[in-house]
């Protein structure tokens, strides 16, 4: 299970507490950026990602919105990526370890280049959104119940929403239906965090 002298003791710890705070980071910058949001804002009717900027071609970047966002997705890209190596060094599970690397990708992309960027800023939100669905489904592959028949779930819901969104915007609204393509990735990360800083190593130190 070694990798580059990583002891499974620590992989545990660093994997857990870098998702979960990742997690816990993007929930409490969302809230913070809409706060700060200086102009009317609705959950149903804006993205999330018009908190970093508007898509164009009339794009608007409100402050301080913008900064505490787009800052938010880059840390919590980094940190995600970081807790990738470190579940590779525990499980060792090539699909799961570039489904998460991809999701810590794609959350880094969305901070570099926000709703502004016509072309980039899609790519990498699908890339998010796709991966971390896929990366909740897959971790049942290493997870001991009750957790594994909860974790596929979240992803699920979240590509379920994400390829009827056409069909689920007229009720819930752009903004309504990406929440729920992206809070349930949001939420998988924390509790997939949560279960590897409670979870022993296969060998005691």
């Amino acid at each position: 299970m070694n990798s580059l002298n990583t002891s499974p003791k620590i992989a545990f710890a660093f994997a857990g507490t870098f998702l979960f705070l990742a997690g816990a980071l993007v929930l409490m910058g969302i809230i913070t950026g809409e706060v700060f949001y200086p102009a009317p804002y609705s959950t149903s009717t804006n993205e999330i990602s018009d908190l970093g900027a508007t898509k164009p071609p009339d794009s608007i970047i409100y402050q301080p919105s913008a900064t505490i966002f787009n800052l938010t997705m880059i840390l919590t890209g980094i940190m995600i990526l970081i807790a990738t190596y470190f579940v590779h060094v525990i499980y060792r599970r090539i699909p799961i370890t570039l489904s998460i690397g991809f999701l810590g990708l794609g959350a880094l992309g969305v901070g570099l280049f926000p709703g502004n960027n016509p072309v980039t800023h899609p790519i990498f939100s699908l890339l998010t959104f796709i991966s971390g669905g896929l990366a909740a489904i897959l971790s049942a592959l290493i997870l001991r119940a009750p957790f594994r028949y909860i974790a596929p779930c979240f992803g699920i819901v979240g590509l379920t929403s994400l390829f009827m969104s056409s069909s689920l915007m007229p009720i819930l609204g752009d903004g309504g239906v990406e929440r729920w393509v992206a809070y349930p990735i949001v939420l998988w990360i924390i509790g997939f965090g949560g279960y590897l800083l409670g979870s022993q190593p296969l060998q005691q130190e």
